[in-house]
């Protein structure tokens, strides 16, 4: 049975003061109002003072007053300090700095771990928290001139396809076994997939994930009279929508004709929430996998994302880009991902009014303000913060009126192809760093992905990496808590939402196209056509580029000759020809029934 947990020690890293500050942040960056990098909120500083003489005398007071939820027993945690402890022997008073992006997990690691690890290692480590964006830039600083800003970096798996190509990764296998901790064990990480190259290398270490899922309130859709309701307009019966159709009919109905006029209880209702400003963000609101959800690229078969076709319409070659274009057989602007981006376009029909002009964080807060009842494109990050207790989509004993769900596919998606992405923050490492403080900040990463430590985090964070934390007595006791988090993260159907994998040459180069020329559709200066063929063509060069440049070694660029469209529609697999009727016959699972089914899965 695990214990019940302490509140005393998280209520800064959870609430981080309410929890809109954490839906405005989280994943836009953590930027001050000044715009000076933000190094986390300072009210969740640790309360454990350890006082023992020895190392493992300290280890075992974390043990009995922070991590009392390890998944280990008290003999098991106290032994992987232990190794921690004689790990680190010749680095007492070292100290060592690194960075990640400002997110619950991250501030638990920065106010508190750190402490921890200095208690039992000795080494000092400072853990910056700063934007995501900052994250990129000061690792791409650090590539271009081989001087080490840290020692250590979190930054998002989707830089894989760019860590695989370039020679300045030191790769997770590549550490020296003194240094790897016996009960590290690789097989418990649920991501480790999305950090390994095509080449097999373990680039990066997974530290914390969450998925995009679907959102909606689930009092709302199981009130019998709005059921019926729903029934009498539609002729099938409210619940989670599995294709775009019914998403759309759900969309409509609440968002026009519960009750005759869009309302619940007297308040003007919305049946969906998006944000559409020409932004940064809107970049990836389309680049996590959104054209994939729609049915664009190929299967995922054994690799986390399509082959030869991604989710960002990059065909591969082998493991060689050969063209994002149609016309070099390519996915960008094929009919799948014009009916992505159109889709998306039209359901701001049923979106606040204000959504069209709001980037991600000012969108953020608004599902937990009570007047939207599903989102198609929501990220499971924010649960902790939309569990708060104050907030009108949770009851008067904080239990949550909402769940999220697996998110519904478009017209295009074929059983196997993948429907939604995972964010994977990972551990990353520097070839020219100095390898004693790499050493250093290797043990700080383990330390605080480790067995003894992880649930505790997971609790803070509410971010898994590890099948034993997913599965720890905690969650189990408390799963009701948080929306269907845990019963989608025990499921089989988690395989499906993945982050940006292999097939991606440059990320920061590629990424930063998406917001522009999608942003053109979304302020109506470009149909869905021309957006997607100007993004296409803008991809293609940039791909041109990096094959001029000759980097990547033998997964660099090879573009493909231009070809007559229609030559690769007929060619199977993506991309495929436009579909006679994209609105399919519209279908919904109750909820409760699909969380029967993943339970026997």
């Amino acid at each position: 049975m695990s214990k019940k947990h302490n509140k005393r020690k998280l209520a800064g890293v959870v609430a981080m003061s309410t929890s809109l500050v954490f839906l405005a942040t989280a994943c836009a960056g953590g930027a001050t109002d000044d715009g000076s990098a933000d190094s986390g909120s300072t009210d969740n500083e640790p309360t454990v003072e350890a006082t023992g003489e020895t190392k493992i005398d300290r280890a075992a007071e974390w043990l009995d007053q922070e991590f009392e939820n390890t998944t280990l027993s008290r003999e098991e945690a106290l032994a992987e300090m232990q190794w921690f402890i004689d790990a680190a022997a010749d680095m007492d008073g070292m100290e060592i700095s690194v960075v990640s992006e400002t997110i619950a997990p991250h501030e638990y690691e920065s106010n508190v771990l750190t402490q921890a690890f200095e208690d039992i290692t000795g080494i000092q480590v400072t853990h910056d928290l700063i934007g995501e964006g900052d994250v990129i830039e000061r690792l791409q600083t650090e590539i271009q001139t081989r001087n080490s800003i840290y020692d250590g970096y979190v930054n998002d798996s989707d830089l894989i396809g760019t860590h695989q190509r370039g020679d300045y990764v030191f790769p997770i296998d590549n550490f020296d076994s003194a240094y790897v901790s016996p009960t590290l064990d690789l097989d418990d990480f649920i991501g480790l997939d999305f950090t390994t190259g095509s080449d097999g290398v373990l680039y990066q270490l997974p530290d914390q994930q969450f998925a995009n899922l679907y959102w909606f309130r689930y009092d709302w859709f199981n009130d019998e009279d709005i059921k019926q309701q729903f029934q009498d307009e539609y002729g099938y019966e409210l619940g989670v929508p599995v294709n775009w159709t019914a998403y759309e009919q759900i969309a409509d109905f609440f968002t026009n004709k519960v009750n005759g006029d869009g309302t619940i209880d007297g308040q003007e209702v919305f049946g969906h929430m998006d944000y559409g400003k020409k932004d940064p963000s809107l970049g990836w609101r389309f680049t996590d996998a959104w054209l994939s959800m729609a049915g664009n690229g190929d299967a995922i078969g054994d690799s986390p994302n399509g082959l030869p076709v991604d989710e960002w319409g990059i065909r591969v070659e082998g493991c060689k880009p050969a063209g994002s274009s149609v016309t070099r057989g390519g996915d960008v602007n094929g009919p799948a991902s014009v009916y992505a981006l159109q889709k998306y376009l039209d359901w701001f029909e049923y979106a606040p009014p204000t959504a069209q002009g709001m980037d991600f964080s000012e969108s953020g807060p608004v599902v937990g303000q009570g007047q939207i009842a599903q989102q198609i494109f929501w990220y499971t990050v924010f649960t902790a913060s939309a569990s708060d207790p104050s907030l009108p989509v949770n009851d008067e004993n904080g239990n949550p009126k909402w769940r999220m769900a697996p998110s519904p596919h478009g017209a295009y998606w074929k059983d196997g192809q993948k429907l939604g992405y995972q964010d994977v923050g990972s551990w990353t490492f520097m070839n020219h760093a100095d390898e004693d403080r790499r050493n250093a900040a290797w043990l700080y990463a383990q330390f605080v992905t480790s067995k003894t430590v992880d649930v505790d985090k997971s609790i803070a964070g509410l971010t898994f990496v590890r099948d034993s934390t997913v599965n720890a007595d905690y969650f189990t006791e408390n799963a009701n808590r948080y929306g269907g988090l845990i019963e989608f993260y025990r499921s089989p159907d988690r395989v499906n939402w993945t982050p940006t994998g292999t097939n991606v040459p440059d990320y920061p180069a590629l990424a930063q196209l998406w917001w522009a020329n999608v942003g053109q559709a979304a302020a109506g200066e470009a149909t869905a056509q021309e957006a997607m063929d100007s993004l296409a063509e803008a991809q293609d060069e940039v791909l041109a580029r990096l094959e001029r440049s000759g980097a990547g070694g033998e997964c660099g660029v090879e573009l493909n000759e231009e070809r007559d469209a229609q030559y690769w529609l007929d060619q199977p697999g993506a991309p495929v020809p436009a579909l006679a009727n994209e609105d399919e016959t519209p279908e919904t699972v109750p909820y409760d029934d699909l969380v029967a089914r993943w339970n026997v899965g």
